[in-house]
């Protein structure tokens, strides 16, 4: 599934961005970027293993929420200086795409166009 596949992709680039992050941020700033991203790809395959279109169009909608999440965190982490300007533009980039992808499936659940 496409927005699986960037989403995952967006997630793996979360951890290598994070990875040199300083020791004591590893339960804190760390923990929770990585998790905010790694959230949107496991909400995304749970959407999808669902049967029911509301459960799919919830799961969407949470997955969408993680994504502004990990959005938040960038700045976050690019206003005090632990991460890079110009990659974290290059991720919030990867991610505001993701976000209309995840729009026009949730639309396109709503209206009945997608079986599964």
């Amino acid at each position: 599934m496409p927005v699986w596949q960037k989403a995952i992709n967006i997630a793996e680039a979360v951890f290598r961005i994070t990875d040199d992050l300083p020791r004591k941020e590893d339960y804190g700033f760390t923990s929770q970027i990585r998790r905010s991203a790694l959230s949107i790809s496991a909400n995304i395959a749970e959407a999808y293993g669902r049967s029911h279109t509301s459960d799919k169009v919830n799961f969407y909608y949470i997955a969408r929420g993680s994504l502004t999440e990990t959005q938040s965190h960038l700045e976050y982490g690019k206003r005090i200086g632990y991460l890079n300007n110009e990659y974290t533009e290059s991720l919030d980039e990867a991610l505001n795409q993701l976000y209309n992808d995840l729009n026009k499936v949730i639309l396109s659940l709503k209206d009945g166009k997608t079986k599964r």
